[in-house]
């Protein structure tokens, strides 16, 4: 009966897939976060300076190089599973190619951080520090860039357990990094975002002498090829609409942050806000395990020729995305006084999230479903339509509702909370259709 009701063979690969690449995501998460918590010792505006500087460059660089490598997850899982192993290397460096000339046009941007950020109506001396900050961010958007493209390169051949190797390693250097530039060099401030560009570079060039040195890729990975450079446009129709449909999500909740801010007491609707925002994150870094997951098996299914085999491990990992969520949902109800806490001592926020608990635990539902979703028709190549449902589920439809529930019904911090489930259902309908 239980074999029926899910097929344990396909659950046991998949969530064997999944935990590394939850792992190797986290470690490589917390290498920025880290550099942010140091320089936020030094003072209450390089604390707001640093955070700033790490969200906006999370909203307009590492999103969209993250969504750009998302094409290799359609064109080398198909390949190697129709077993064209020489085409995953040429992919790999048509998409490095890519993410270079990217990571120039962000760097050009980010070197107006200050103006675009006051612009915003962002406090001068906060947008000075956070322009400082991601100054010195920039050569660490290049290697995040050309580590997303060798992820997603391993990703597609079920290679994970050394990717929590190549994360944990430069993670547990960063450390040692981030401590000495910070606190025993004249850079202070400065050495933060510095030592995660080193430590960003590190796990990039280790990862990179893996794929070079090991025998394991000697069919998939043939040397640097002038071949790539004739794939350059074919996988730009699949990239861009990719790193697109990462960012039109990224992007709905860094608004809903903002038009907390626009609201009556804003410094607790906006604390508010960010607590649902973080605890939607850290729940999507365990799903993004299971989408992995899904793109990797649907695209392997379907460049072997097996629909049916691709449809059997989308369903497999729908049903462990719901039991994923029960065990989060069950945490959040037991223990949302405790996850309150670890960000604000604030009584009234505590009340205010236990709150929200209940609309927090419907979204990340729906979240988890989406993902799944989103992996599946990044294994099957759909970025392009995608875009068009989140666009349509985000903007045109779920924002004027958060708007409306927000700020005319008077609804605050619920009414954007319930505008944005509104738009994570729409969509997650859309992708299932």
């Amino acid at each position: 009966m239980g074999c029926r009701v899910m097929d344990l063979a396909e659950a046991k690969t998949q969530i064997l897939f999944a935990v590394p690449m939850v792992l190797s995501n986290v470690f490589y998460f917390l290498i920025t976060m880290v550099s942010v918590m140091f320089a936020g010792h030094l003072g209450d505006v390089e604390l707001a300076g640093s955070t700033l500087a790490n969200s906006w460059a999370t909203v307009t660089g590492f999103a969209f190089m993250t969504g750009l490598s998302g094409a290799l997850e359609t064109l080398c899982g198909q390949g190697f599973g129709a077993r064209m192993y020489k085409m995953l290397g040429v992919y790999l460096q048509a998409s490095c190619i890519i993410s270079f000339f990217f990571s120039i046009i962000i760097s050009i941007l980010w070197f107006f951080t200050e103006p675009i950020l006051v612009l915003l109506h962002q406090d001068p001396e906060i947008s000075r520090s956070a322009a400082l900050y991601i100054k010195y961010l920039i050569p660490g958007l290049f290697a995040y860039g050309f580590l997303q493209n060798i992820l997603r390169f391993l990703q597609t051949q079920s290679i994970v357990i050394p990717l929590v190797v190549f994360s944990v390693i430069p993670l547990g250097v960063h450390f040692g990094i981030v401590y000495s530039l910070v606190n025993k060099t004249s850079l202070g401030f400065k050495g933060a975002p510095m030592a995660a560009s080193i430590s960003i570079w590190i796990s990039f060039l280790s990862l990179a002498l893996y794929v070079v040195f090991a025998d394991k890729f000697k069919n998939t990975w043939n040397g640097l090829s002038f071949e790539s450079f004739r794939y350059i446009i074919q996988y730009s129709k699949l990239a861009l609409p990719s790193a697109t449909m990462v960012c039109l999500e990224c992007w709905a909740f860094e608004i809903l942050v903002f038009l907390a801010g626009l609201m009556p007491n804003p410094e607790i609707t906006t604390s508010l806000i960010a607590i649902c925002v973080n605890t939607e994150y850290v729940a999507y870094m365990i799903i993004y395990g299971l989408s992995a997951a899904a793109s990797t098996r649907v695209s392997n299914e379907l460049g072997a020729g097996n629909p049916n085999k691709a449809k059997h491990a989308m369903a497999v990992a729908l049903k462990l995305s719901i039991l994923l969520v029960l065990a989060v949902v069950l945490s959040l109800a037991l223990g949302h006084n405790i996850w309150s806490g670890f960000f604000s001592d604030s009584k009234s926020i505590t009340y205010r999230f236990a709150k929200m608990t209940p609309l927090l635990v419907v979204s990340m539902a729906i979240d988890a479903v989406q993902g799944v979703l989103s992996g599946v028709v990044r294994g099957c190549g759909w970025q392009n339509l995608t875009v068009l449902a989140n666009l349509g589920s985000f903007y045109f439809i779920g924002m004027p509702i958060t708007v409306l529930l927000g700020f005319k019904y008077k609804l605050y911090a619920k009414g954007l909370w319930i505008g944005l489930t509104c738009e994570e259902k729409i969509n997650e309908m859309q992708l299932s259709v």
